[in-house]
């Protein structure tokens, strides 16, 4: 693993403090006992669980509790091992399949430029993206030639070199351009580009949310690429870790009853961590990108995002530390998110200094 000055100049965080149990191997993580599905009135009574909470997704061995605390209640903890147990992304077996609709060309606010890259892939219907930073990576499955198409269908899907401009009747540039087999040259270090594989958050992106700092990293992710000239953002259609928006925020109402995101999460019947990696691995590779730099506080998502085969190297993990842990403006702050990132340090083993939270 090499060191950056991008390590030195997050004031030290390659200090933190690590968590390297990434299971629980205590009796009550293993346990298979059913947890019941009723919740616990106020007199201690059994009452049935409101239709609004159910969920078609299966119910975690491990549900700590059942009972959803009001104000006047205090939050069921549970013991020691069910509070640290680490929670594990879904892995694919095999790598899906993807292909590269359409890349266009964004101007950003204050300057720069990017190539948005949007994806199909053969297990989900949504529209997954690659947002790409310089015009050197580039997609092996937009490049390559489609039957009958002419020049101006293969401009108008973005797989063209160079830049487009008014009156141009051709998708080649006189420019020597990669073809759809080519990968990234990757030699010295400076060359390694970053990568951050991000889940999308509405609430955190659109909605201003001080719930979590999803948005924070986005930004921080483009301000590292655009300074490098160099990069790729996959951007994941996995709202609420992989619950969808709806559940996302039944599950904040459940914090606002006294939970965690996990236990949210796990009161819903959805796994603490419903996500997978299998697309980003795979778009990834359709990008040319053997080996990665990832921008991540997630150790779990280093081993996925290389894919079950090794299919991506990733040269370092490159932490991403809140700005106001660092002393810096322009951050998310707040109880509530300082509250979710504890949450993510000793629940879902993130490797951040939890600076005494």
């Amino acid at each position: 693993m090499h060191t950056t000055n991008h390590d030195r100049y997050l004031n030290g965080a390659s200090n933190q403090r690590r968590h390297s149990s990434f299971s629980s191997s205590s009796p009550q993580a293993q346990s298979s006992t059913k947890v019941s599905p009723d919740l616990l009135g106020p007199k201690g009574e059994q009452v049935d669980v409101p239709p609004c909470l159910l969920s078609p997704a299966f119910t975690p061995p491990s549900t700590p509790g059942t009972r959803t605390p009001g104000r006047s209640t205090e939050p069921a903890t549970g013991s020691a091992s069910e509070q640290d147990t680490i929670v594990q992304p879904t892995l694919l077996e095999e790598l899906p399949e993807v292909k590269c609709q359409v890349r266009a060309r964004i101007p950003r606010n204050g300057g720069g430029e990017i190539f948005l890259h949007l994806y199909s892939n053969n297990i989900d219907n949504k529209e997954h993206l690659a947002i790409v930073f310089g015009d050197v990576i580039r997609s092996r499955s937009l490049d390559a030639p489609q039957e009958n198409e002419t020049e101006m269908v293969r401009m108008t899907r973005g797989a063209y070199t160079g830049r487009l401009y008014p009156g141009r009747t051709s998708s080649s540039a006189p420019s020597p351009s990669q073809g759809s087999d080519a990968t990234v040259t990757q030699t010295p270090e400076t060359q390694i580009p970053l990568v951050r594989i991000h889940s999308e958050c509405y609430t955190g992106e659109t909605a201003w949310s001080a719930r979590c700092d999803c948005g924070e990293q986005l930004d921080e992710a483009a301000r590292l690429m655009t300074l490098e000239g160099n990069g790729v953002v996959v951007y994941l259609r996995q709202e609420g870790r992989g619950i969808g928006l709806a559940e996302k925020l039944k599950a904040y109402n459940l914090q606002d009853l006294g939970n965690d995101t996990v236990t949210a999460n796990l009161l819903l019947r959805h796994p603490a961590d419903a996500r997978s990696y299998g697309l980003a691995t795979a778009i990834l590779q359709d990008l040319g990108l053997s080996t990665i730099r990832l921008l991540t506080n997630n150790p779990i998502k280093v081993a996925a995002v290389e894919g079950p085969n090794k299919e991506i190297k990733v040269a370092e993990r490159v932490p991403m530390v809140p700005l106001a842990w660092r002393g810096l403006k322009g951050g998310v702050s707040g109880e509530e998110v300082d509250s979710y990132l504890k949450t993510k340090i000793h629940r879902m083993g993130h490797l951040l200094p939890d600076l005494g939270l």
